[in-house]
């Protein structure tokens, strides 16, 4: 039974195992990722209709961070200043539709889930919730430190440039929408980072790597993650970077343990032989 019969039989592709046998084309692949593509978006709509319900709470909340910097440095009452009439709207729906994104993450990691299940045993698809709630938590929690981690700092050392220089006093004039764009840029980031123990712990699952061969790669993994952790620190000071470099190191570590419990056995090395007696 191809796709194509199953579709029209009303069968759902992800309902079948590999073992029986559907052929599914180029564009019957296309096909199924279209339609999970439009159902995560849907998806995504409860999540920014409560975004923008709440949107001048999750604002202070973004702002919480950027006020305490500004206070402890002691330059002025906190501001965010906005251009144009307009810009509030724009903001607060920028705001609504990156929340109701995070909202919506659980039933788009589920969604992804499901398009790849076809290929799956029923066995192997009964991990969907663990997938779903890890993806979920992993991502969640990168984003909640950046938000408690390196945001704070990161502003007392950008903000710590401000001041007087001689006669001339300087003082940062931030506008909201640079303000969003730099923060939720950094929370997503991070968000995306921390799923680094999910997408190895999936690739070992599916006996691509061993934790042998992840082992091996560690002294590569800290030099990617040190670059990574140059690119989403934006004060650029070893202190905050290491905020970011020392979890990414951690976590990749965590996705080795993830591939031991789940991922191949490693093939047996043989042992060399010994050099025959004269």
């Amino acid at each position: 039974m191809s796709a194509t019969e199953a579709a029209k039989k009303k069968v759902d592709p992800a309902d079948v195992d590999p073992e029986d046998d559907i052929e599914m084309s180029f564009m019957d692949h296309l096909r199924e990722l279209r339609t999970r593509v439009v159902r995560s978006l849907w998806g995504f709509g409860p999540g920014i209709a409560i975004a923008w319900t709440f949107r001048e709470e999750i604002l202070s909340f973004l702002a919480a961070p950027y006020i305490g910097a500004y206070r402890a440095l002691g330059i002025g009452e906190p501001t965010l200043h906005f251009a144009n009439p307009a810009d509030m709207f724009v903001n607060y729906m920028m705001i609504a539709i990156t929340c109701g994104g995070i909202f919506g993450s659980p039933w788009a990691f589920y969604q992804a889930w499901m398009f790849i299940a076809p290929g799956l045993y029923r066995s192997e698809r009964a991990k969907a919730i663990p997938f779903v709630l890890l993806s979920t938590l992993f991502f969640v929690g990168g984003a909640f430190f950046g938000y408690a981690v390196v945001l704070p700092p990161a502003f007392d050392a950008l903000f710590s440039f401000s001041g007087s220089v001689g006669d001339l006093r300087i003082q940062p004039t931030i506008m909201l929408s640079e303000y969003l764009d730099f923060a939720l840029r950094m929370l997503l980031a991070l968000g995306i980072t921390f799923e680094v123990p999910i997408v190895i712990g999936f690739i070992s699952a599916m006996g691509l790597v061993n934790w042998k061969q992840l082992v091996s790669f560690g002294r590569w993994w800290l030099v990617i993650a040190a670059v990574i952790a140059a690119v989403l620190t934006p004060s650029g000071d070893a202190g905050t970077m290491m905020f970011v470099l020392v979890p990414l190191v951690a976590l990749y570590y965590l996705a080795i343990i993830f591939a031991w419990m789940v991922g191949p056995t490693p093939p047996v090395e043989p042992k060399p032989e010994a050099p025959a007696k004269a």
